[in-house]
């Protein structure tokens, strides 16, 4: 045995290896290895010592390969030091005067040029910190930092945390000591980049190697947001306590610590709990690490701040395009609000300099008789984009900071009849379809209770297809419309066009636009239909830059939601409300097709109007709430109809022409109307009675016919024809929901003859539920 492993393994010696049964063996495979151990009685044991020879060779490239490894990354390391060395010894440790949060973001129209406003004003004063008493520095070292005085200024794993919480989950994490807060700042806005972070570690480190713990902590307070655009302790002290710094007690410089990490979102004015809650934890720590004794917080009790007044900046209208831009990105995540006040960012809005200007004059005329009390709000929207190129929200931010386009709320009433049509259209019902128009008519409006639905001013108007009863905005008509989808599904259609606010899905009435809404809301959901069936969301950033980097832009969430042609049906149908309907004479008035849709609030608390052309969208709603929010009716004024409801498209007509006259103009989608008379099943309205062509094109226009209503007779002298006015006139009446003349024409398609006479309908009012079995 012996003898043979040293034969094996001496080829220098001239012996032959004994490898040919070995070699013959792994080329023979298996059944050879097993013949030649079988014949020997065992394995040959020089076979074993060769197959270790021949591994040597894959042990030597093994070796190679980690050498190979460690040179890398040795000299990554190296590297590594060498540009460490590079970077701390060319960073500057910045004097608080100059630290970069000294910049205030500015919001700009959409020539990004001309200015609206900045977010916060600026308020600061460096101050001797000698003057201070010990007590608001040690409230500040308890809220932040209570190793402050003992630790090395740096937290390596807690900046190495945050850097992989940054760019992994897109959050905002900076660093928990002074000395990293301080750094921080110096680069804020690119703290979430390698870059930005190695250099925030490696100032903090060059900081807390270089100055002692009182100018670290100086320097901090003298730099430091504390909120109402206050930077450093002593421009803080004004803004809420009305004193100098020297002057604060414990308890005022424990209540400023506290708000150090969102002193905009727990100012004690915003938020009275938050700011309480942050109060009594320094109060208690600094009793626990003996800055203060236990008589001291016992005696300590949260002061009174003085009330906040917002910069000029948010005086006038200005005020709701600021607070609206800061909303939109605070609720994007993309910035917090403290974030926005202190990051020195240029805001590019989608606001058109022009149209909001002419929509602040028209939003804030107050005609002759028009209560104090009336709310105006307007918006209007390139339903292409989802960019909001104008908004009335008020006339006067800082008197009423509720936005009358974002926050406020009125019954939309009828405008939201449209998507009840687009249900119709996607069940494949034919907009030919007569219904029976009649006034009142009996529905199951809840489960188990019945009422009589009336249409306004309780007109019946026979036999009349879908295109007049959305013209009309005929009542009876639309609750059959929902019989047969249901309130669930009508609910359901709404929201997928982008409405957010509740609609119950219990009734019947949902249809008539009985749930409060906003402006915006309301646009929102009527910018599908008006982008042929596309959703996109709305928004007023249209991008945000940080110098020449881009550091935001919206997500628009572009959603197909609805079929194009669905679209084009309830747009064509929608042109006959400004044309011969409810709006008469708007589309004349601009020499262009306008889809329109007006509404009346329940027990006439509200009206508004919703209208587009194929280029831009424009909504207004006026409604009336009492001393206490309670939703009182909107009278008659300056000749304005029953509820004033003719003042929305009034109010439509004043801006639109303005704002379209230098747009081409642009016809609808041509509409195929391949539904079927009656639906489906033949059990919509009145059945599949009726044949109609079923091209909705543009060129056609046909006039109606007046015929006697079934059950009642129609009014035969027609309202008096809208009259449009000039700003500097005082506007004449314009017809209630309804009121038009018979010679204005149809909207374009094919209508069914002995069609009804357009006479008044308005108010649009649901009836309070009556009669229940």
């Amino acid at each position: 045995m012996a003898s043979q492993t040293r034969t094996a393994s001496s080829r220098q010696n001239g012996a032959k290896p004994r490898t040919a049964a070995s070699g013959s063996t792994r080329q023979a495979g298996p059944s050879t290895r097993r013949g030649a151990t079988r014949s020997s009685g065992k394995r040959p044991s020089g076979s074993r010592n060769q197959s270790k020879g021949h591994k040597q060779p894959r042990n030597h490239k093994k070796g190679l390969w980690w050498k190979i490894l460690l040179g890398v990354i040795g000299g990554l390391l190296l590297a590594g030091i060498g540009l460490f060395i590079y970077l701390y010894a060319t960073t500057d440790i910045p004097q608080p005067e100059k630290v970069a949060i000294a910049e205030k973001t500015n919001i700009y129209y959409s020539d990004g040029t001309t200015p609206i406003g900045s977010i916060s004003s600026q308020n600061r004063e460096i101050i001797d910190c000698s003057v201070l008493p010990e007590y608001v520095g040690n409230a500040i070292v308890s809220s932040e930092d209570r190793s402050f005085h003992t630790n090395k200024g740096i937290d390596i794993m807690g900046m190495a945390r945050a850097l992989y919480n940054n760019l992994t989950t897109g959050s905002r994490q900076g660093g928990s000591t002074i000395t990293q807060q301080y750094a921080e700042r110096y680069y804020l806005g690119e703290t979430t980049s390698y870059a930005g972070k190695i250099r925030e570690a490696i100032l903090a480190m060059k900081i807390a190697n270089s100055q002692d713990k009182d100018e670290v902590l100086c320097n901090y307070m003298n730099t430091i947001y504390l909120g109402r655009g206050a930077y450093g302790i002593q421009a803080a002290a004004q803004a809420y306590f009305g004193k100098d710094a020297k002057d604060l007690t414990v308890s005022e410089a424990a209540m400023i610590a506290g708000i150090i990490p969102a002193p905009s979102s727990w100012d004690p004015q915003e938020n009275p709990e938050q700011a309480k809650k942050r109060f009594d934890r320094v109060i208690r720590i600094m009793k626990e690490d003996g800055y203060i004794t236990d008589a001291e917080a016992a005696e300590a009790q949260f002061p009174q701040v003085k009330d906040y007044t917002l910069s000029n900046d948010f005086a006038g209208p200005n005020g709701y395009l600021l607070s609206t831009v800061e909303s939109e990105l605070i609720n994007a995540k993309a910035f917090t609000k403290d974030e926005l006040e202190t990051g020195g960012y240029k805001v590019v809005t989608t606001i058109d300099k022009a149209m909001q200007d002419r929509m602040q004059q028209v939003g804030d005329e107050r005609p002759e008789g028009m209560p104090e009390t009336l709310q105006v709000g307007g918006i209007a929207v390139d339903q292409k984009t989802g960019s909001v190129k104008a908004m009335y929200a008020g006339s006067d931010y800082l008197k009423q900071q509720l936005n009358n386009t974002t926050q406020s709320t009125f019954q939309p009433g009828s405008t939201m009849k449209p998507f009840g049509l687009i249900g119709a259209a996607q069940s494949d019902v034919s907009f030919a379809t007569l219904f029976n128009g009649n006034s009142p008519e009996e529905f199951e409006t809840t489960p188990g209770t019945f009422a009589e639905v009336p249409n306004a001013l309780g007109i019946s108007w026979g036999n009349i297809n879908l295109n007049q009863a959305t013209a009309n905005s005929v009542n009876t008509v639309f609750m059959n419309v929902n019989e047969h989808l249901t309130p669930e599904r009508y609910a359901q259609i709404a929201h997928d066009a982008g409405i957010s606010g509740e609609i119950q899905t219990d009734t019947l009435y949902n249809i008539l636009g009985i749930n409060s809404l906003t402006v915006w809301d309301l646009a929102q959901g009527h910018s599908t239909i008006a982008n042929n069936g596309t959703k996109n969301t709305l928004h007023v950033v249209d991008r945000v830059l940080k110098g020449d980097k881009d550091m935001y832009q919206p997500n628009l969430n572009t959603t197909k939601v609805f079929d194009e042609n669905d679209c084009a049906l309830v747009q064509h149908a929608m042109l006959g409300t400004t044309q011969y309907g409810t709006a008469a004479g708007v589309a004349s008035a601009l020499g262009r097709p306008v889809a329109g849709k007006s509404g009346t609030a329940n027990d006439e608390t509200a009206a508004s109007f919703v209208g587009y052309t194929p280029q831009l969208m424009n909504v207004w709603a006026i409604w009336n709430p009492g001393p206490n929010g309670e939703n009182q009716v909107v009278p008659q004024f300056a000749g304005y109809g029953v509820s004033s409801t003719g003042y929305p498209s009034h109010l439509f007509s004043e801006f639109m022409s303005t704002a379209v006259a230098d747009m081409p103009v642009e016809q609808f989608p041509d509409a195929i109307d391949n539904g079927v008379i009656g639906g489906p099943d033949g059990d919509w309205g009145l059945g599949g009675k009726r044949q109609s062509s079923n091209n909705y094109g543009n060129q056609q226009q046909v006039q109606p016919t007046p015929t006697p209503s079934e059950s009642t007779t129609a009014p035969t002298t027609p309202a008096p024809k809208p009259e449009q006015t000039t700003p500097d006139k005082t506007p004449q009446p314009e017809p209630s929901e309804s009121s038009s003349s018979p010679a204005t024409p149809a909207p374009s398609g094919s209508a069914p003859p002995n069609e009804p006479p357009t006479e008044p309908t308005n108010p649009e009012t649901p009836p309070k539920e009556t009669n229940p079995r």
